[in-house]
């Protein structure tokens, strides 16, 4: 009986020491939409993705109203007449990285993730390629995407209709440190 519980407390501790939530300890959302008048450019450096190692579940929550962009007006009308952000105040994805990988190993590892994305009220599924690199215990993913928001039932005003893109590029950067309780 002492062998048996022995080796479920060593069993206990391996997984652990290798199966671990990362959370991020830096990251930078951003889009970036061309537009004739002037490119739309905002930032978002709140939000804070969690990786399960052990399940490959990756999950983030984006405050829509964190997006900082080069002119408060802009900023203003995402929040306002875009994603309403009073009423939907935050963005979510939960997904699952495809690959398995070795967490122990130091490397760069090409994944996608596929998972659930909310916006707006809408959830639809989402597949994104990225970059995983595992660094001394840290993680980085990055990731480069193109969203279009009419999916998500974000409607572009009909005095802006041809002029701001329906698709815009999402940039997605991270570093995720193993997560400690205080």
């Amino acid at each position: 009986m002492k062998k048996i519980a022995l080796l479920l407390i060593a069993a206990t501790l391996t997984a652990n020491t290798y199966a671990q939530i990362f959370i991020a300890k830096t990251c930078e959302i951003s889009f970036f939409s061309p537009t004739p008048i002037e490119n739309i450019t905002a930032i978002n450096k709140t939000t804070k993705p969690m990786l399960n190692t052990a399940t490959g579940d990756l999950q983030m929550k984006l405050g829509m109203t964190a997006f900082v962009f080069e002119k408060p007006l802009m900023q203003e009308h995402f929040n306002e007449n875009y994603v309403e952000s009073e009423k939907f105040p935050y963005a979510f994805f939960k997904g699952k990285i495809n690959e398995k990988i070795d967490y122990t190993e130091d490397g760069k590892y090409k994944v996608t993730v596929t998972g659930k994305m909310t916006i707006h009220g809408v959830e639809k599924d989402k597949t994104v390629d990225g970059l995983l690199t595992v660094d001394m215990n840290k993680i980085s993913i990055s990731s480069t995407f193109q969203l279009d928001f009419t999916e998500y039932g974000v409607v572009i005003p009909a005095l802006y209709t041809g002029v701001i893109p329906n698709v815009t590029e999402v940039k997605v950067n991270a570093t995720l440190e193993p997560f400690k309780k205080n």
